[in-house]
């Protein structure tokens, strides 16, 4: 079992199971860690810069507080049991494989404002420059915080970004997209729209509300839901599911729509975590020209 010990620069996660800081970081669910040369990552998470790095199976956060291990106890997912979703989730003869391959995957529970801001930028994008936009914002409109000699950002508040017009955003990177997020951010700060009262919603409520903000398309809300609502039947497919799901599963022209209903047809209140094996399986194992 798990447990949050203090050591000189910061705490330690001792005896995590099922965890490694490469699959979680890297399976495209998290825009403001960045990994280092040498293996750690350093990166902002509900308003602190930490860096973490991996010993077996503890995990130190340097500059992390013990007064702060609920947060990350919740970050990290840490209650929830993984060993059964993979051995469930690995009766799939597919999935099985995928596992064995990013068997460390957590899914991260993110701050919802900048999940929606950031998942609204990531649409028809590539991962680095999501990441260069969400960090421009951050530096832009966010709150200074030192950390190892450095200055990092939070990730600003709805009050902050309402500040920002569409030239500012366009400023930041975020191309097209900049007039979607002045518009769901004022609806987001004007309480026209509520992301606590969308995440109590089931599923395919929730999923019908946030499609209806501008931006919001059936892969970015999916995203919404499983990395800020912890609706984990969601099942986002990107062009890596896409192939992954039509190469081992499905036709090769089954509409976008028709994939994401038989994820979560077949792999039901584990759909979620399904997509994470399979988009990291896919995207960093096989390669773009393995399918």
């Amino acid at each position: 079992m798990y447990k949050f010990e203090e050591y000189t620069e910061g705490i330690v996660i001792k005896n995590t199971e099922d965890f490694n800081i490469k699959h979680i970081f890297d399976c495209g669910q998290c825009f403001r860690w960045n990994e280092q040369e040498d293996g750690s990552y350093v990166g902002v998470a509900y308003d602190r810069a930490v860096r973490i790095f991996q010993r077996g199976k503890d995990i130190y956060i340097k500059g992390g507080r013990i007064e702060d291990k609920k947060l990350w106890e919740y970050y990290f997912d840490l209650k929830r049991d993984y060993g059964y979703i993979k051995s469930e989730l690995s009766r799939d003869k597919i999935l099985k494989e995928a596992i064995r391959y990013g068997e460390g995957i957590r899914i991260l529970n993110q701050d919802m404002f900048e999940i929606v801001v950031s998942f609204i930028i990531s649409a028809n994008n590539r991962i680095p420059m999501i990441k260069r936009a969400v960090e421009n914002i951050s530096r832009r409109y966010g709150k200074e915080i030192e950390f190892e000699g450095k200055t990092y950002y939070s990730f600003p508040t709805p009050d902050s970004l309402k500040r920002a017009n569409i030239k500012e955003l366009e400023e930041c990177g975020v191309g097209f997209r900049a007039p979607y997020i002045v518009d769901t951010v004022s609806k987001i700060y004007n309480g026209e729209v509520d992301l606590n009262i969308i995440k109590e919603l089931d599923t395919d409520e929730a999923f019908k509300e946030l499609t209806k903000l501008k931006g919001i398309g059936p892969k970015v809300a999916d995203c919404i839901l499983l990395f800020s609502m912890q609706k984990y039947d969601a099942f986002p497919v990107d062009v890596w599911v896409k192939r992954v799901m039509q190469h081992f599963y499905l036709a090769p022209d089954v509409s976008l729509n028709k994939i994401r209903q038989f994820g979560r047809d077949k792999f039901k209140f584990y759909a979620g975590f399904a997509q994470q094996y399979l988009f990291y399986y896919a995207r960093e194992f096989k390669g773009k020209d393995a399918f």
